[in-house]
């Protein structure tokens, strides 16, 4: 059997220059989707195990579908727990976002569950694991600690408040901020483009950047996004896959309702 080095994450990798990366949001759950759009150009697919339907068989053949092609799969899970982390590093996840972190406390469990000892608690079973692509990456168990990613959310006020701590943190690369449930404890429930969320965004990603670390944040109107970049957010999210796909079916639909100065859409008229 020929051995082979553990890949670089070249996500990670990304971040640690500045280098600004481009993603795409994956809502869908579903691998031929994914594929489709890792053939895009986008920098990193964000594959959603919190708000969409996704479990961890479904990130598995996502994470297989998207291999061949340069976008970089980032993974976020429901919560943080440790055995969870665990499963989804062992299908070949290298990039973890986890959401709700509160404090450099909290953060610092998130790094030690993504870590093989001495320097976490990371259960050893690569021998069953598709991130050691089954002991074929020699070295894996020497070298996974230094490939994996973490990036952690932070989406209250209370968060938010703890900014620099939660950067500080060694062995957290990024800090990704959620602006819909961040407005929502700002009393600003459906509003993430208020102007006083957006002033507390942007202040956080100075923050952050500050602090050393790579901001990001999911934001798809095109010139807020641009905004956020110009501030130093460098791993962007500027679409989700869902929203695509239902308005541009939406939007085919309309042109051809019948309205003022659009022709019939009898079947005389399509040929049926």
């Amino acid at each position: 059997m020929n051995s082979q080095s553990t890949p670089e994450n070249g996500f990670k990798l990304a971040l640690r220059s500045r280098q600004l990366q481009i993603g795409l949001w994956l809502g869908l759950a579903d691998p031929y989707a994914a594929e489709l759009c890792a053939g895009s150009g986008f920098d990193w697919l964000l594959i959603d195990g919190e708000h969409a339907p996704n479990d961890l068989l479904t990130i598995l053949a996502t994470l297989q579908a998207v291999d061949v092609y340069p976008s970089q799969p980032v993974v976020r899970i429901p919560h943080g727990d440790p055995a969870l982390i665990k499963q989804v590093l062992e299908v070949g996840a290298t990039t973890l976002l986890v959401p709700m972190v509160e404090s450099a406390a909290q953060a610092r469990e998130l790094v030690r569950a993504m870590r093989y000892p001495p320097l976490g608690q990371r259960g050893v079973g690569s021998g069953l694991a598709r991130s050691s692509r089954w002991t074929r990456y020699k070295n894996y168990l020497q070298e996974a600690n230094e490939h994996v990613c973490l990036l952690v959310q932070v989406e209250s006020v209370a968060a938010v408040a703890q900014i620099e701590e939660i950067a500080a943190v060694d062995g957290v690369d990024g800090v990704f901020i959620g602006p819909a449930d961040l407005a929502a404890s700002m009393g600003h429930l459906g509003e993430p483009t208020h102007p006083e969320v957006r002033a507390q965004i942007e202040n956080s990603i100075k923050r952050i950047a500050h602090a050393g670390k790579a901001p990001g944040i999911l934001c798809t109107d095109e010139l807020l996004a641009r905004r956020y970049i110009a501030l130093g957010a460098s791993f962007v999210a500027v679409g989700v896959d869902t929203t695509l796909l239902e308005h541009s079916a939406a939007a085919l639909a309309a042109a051809f309702r019948p309205g003022p100065g659009k022709g019939s859409t009898s079947r005389l008229d399509t040929g049926y």
